[in-house]
Parts: structure tokens; C-alpha cells; sequence
């Protein structure tokens, strides 16, 4: 006998939203959907909801965060709280301790998982394995294409056309307060490797072919160089295509624990 579909949550439907609905179809997920912008031309297996009560009333299986920090900030604590479980796509939102505390503190309460995927990085088994390490020494350098980038240079008076620009260079934490939406994956590596801490380097860099991420380790147990060169989305040059087949892996593998009701 085939499965009933899912009934999943989805705040935000943007290009990141939308290839997760397209990842998961109507075999798979039933979608409701929330976001600012309101309904607009939704696939036959995504359905609208008018606000966080009401999807919380839908009691969803689990929702999906792809709408940035703000999103989390306003609507996970309320769902981890009636026992929803998450799974975030703006990880750089926990870079705000206290958020990071309240839903820590939400999901210990009601059981319900906070699921933070590697997103459009790997190796993190490794790092968490090393991060004990008194010598161990990490740095994560994101280089994207200038055009990823083109915001942030215009405001600075920068030109990275001819050659690689260094935007930012401190700690994840830092960075993640600085580019909310384009440095998830820098706290998701510093989350990975504490108690060690993590130097993270933005780069905008006219020679990249694609969204790169560099991860240099080194300490007792040996070298580590880690790069993932991924393509961007064809529709937000800011986000890796691989970043929602990660979300839809850790939402998978969340659902194939049971549903927790």
C-alpha cells in the first residue's frame, strides 16, 4: 500500500522554497506554505496559509524555514513549542544567542527536533571528530562570483571584476551577523567544530566558477582541505543548487523517524 502523502510545512517560496516543492511532489508532500508575498501562481500540491496560526492549526509533520533569519526568529519558537519539528535553511539566525537558547530550550520542552542540515558543505563529521584538539586550527573561506556578491561591493565602492576581493574576514558568528543570508554555512561549520574556534574569510572572486567553499583543518590528527565548488541557483546566484537537496535529505531522513504525535 503506497503512503498517504505528507502534509509538510514550507515558510518562504522563494527559488529555494520552490525546488523543494518540485524535490517533494504531490506523491510525497502535501505543502502549505507561508509567506509574505502571498499566494502566487503555487503548484497543484502547494496550498497557502494566511498566518503561523493557522498553520500550526494544520499540524503539519514538520516545517521548512527557506525565508532568512527574521523567519526563524518570528515563527520557530511558536511551532517548536507546539511541538512541530524544523528544519532550518537560515542557520546563521543562531549566531543570536539568545534565539539560539530559546529554541534550543523550545525543542527540549516539547521533543520536537531542531534540524540544522550541512547544507551546501561537508566533512562535518570530521571536524566535530578534531574539535577536542588543543592545536586544532580551522578557517572557512566563502568565494562566490562577484555576482553574488554585487550588493554588498556596490555599497563599499569595490570592483572585484579584474580580481579576487576579501569582504569579510573574523568569525563565523560575525560574518553570520553581517550576511544573514549568505553565511549559513559558515555557522554550520563553526556549530560543527566547537569548542575550537573557526577564522571565516568572504571572498568575491571574478576567476570562481561557482559557489566555493574552502575548509582548511589542521591539528594532531593530521591536514584536512576540504572544497566544494557548487552551482549556483539558477534563479538566486547567492544560493548553491545543492543546498535544497539538502534540506530535502534531512527532512526525509526526519520523517522516516516516525511522525512524533
Amino acid at each position: 500500500m503506497t503512503a498517504a502523502p505528507a502534509t509538510l510545512g514550507l515558510i518562504g517560496f522563494g527559488a529555494l522554497g520552490r525546488q523543494i516543492a518540485a524535490e517533494m511532489g504531490p506523491r510525497e508532500a502535501r505543502w502549505l506554505v507561508l509567506t509574505r508575498h502571498g499566494a502566487r501562481e503555487l503548484p497543484a500540491h502547494v496550498a497557502p496559509v494566511d498566518d503561523l496560526a493557522a498553520l500550526i492549526a494544520a499540524r503539519p509533520v514538520a516545517v521548512v524555514e527557506v525565508a532568512g533569519a527574521a523567519a526563524v526568529a518570528a515563527h520557530a519558537p511558536a511551532l517548536l513549542e507546539a511541538a512541530i519539528p524544523m528544519v532550518l535553511a537560515s542557520v546563521g539566525a543562531l549566531a543570536d544567542d539568545r534565539l539560539a537558547a530559546q529554541l534550543e530550550a523550545a525543542s527540549a520542552a516539547s521533543g520536537a527536533q531542531l534540524v540544522r542540515p550541512a547544507g551546501a558543505v561537508g566533512g562535518l563529521d570530521y571536524l566535530a571528530a578534531i574539535a577536542h584538539l588543543p592545536d586544532a586550527r580551522l578557517r572557512y573561506t566563502s568565494r562566490k562570483p562577484p555576482a553574488a556578491w554585487a550588493e554588498e561591493l556596490a555599497l563599499r565602492g569595490l570592483d572585484a571584476t579584474a580580481h579576487a576581493v576579501v569582504l569579510f574576514e573574523g568569525s563565523a558568528e560575525d560574518a553570520a551577523r553581517r550576511f544573514p543570508r549568505n553565511l549559513n554555512a559558515g555557522l554550520t561549520l563553526a556549530s560543527a567544530c566547537r569548542p575550537a574556534p573557526l577564522a571565516v574569510r568572504v571572498v568575491a572572486d571574478p576567476a570562481a566558477t561557482g559557489n566555493t567553499h574552502e575548509i582548511e583543518a589542521e591539528s594532531a590528527a593530521g591536514i584536512a582541505l576540504l572544497r566544494f565548488v557548487n552551482a549556483p541557483s539558477p534563479v538566486n546566484p547567492k544560493t548553491s543548487l545543492v543546498t535544497a537537496l539538502s534540506l530535502v535529505t534531512a527532512l526525509r531522513a526526519l520523517l522516516a523517524q516516525g511522525r512524533p504525535r
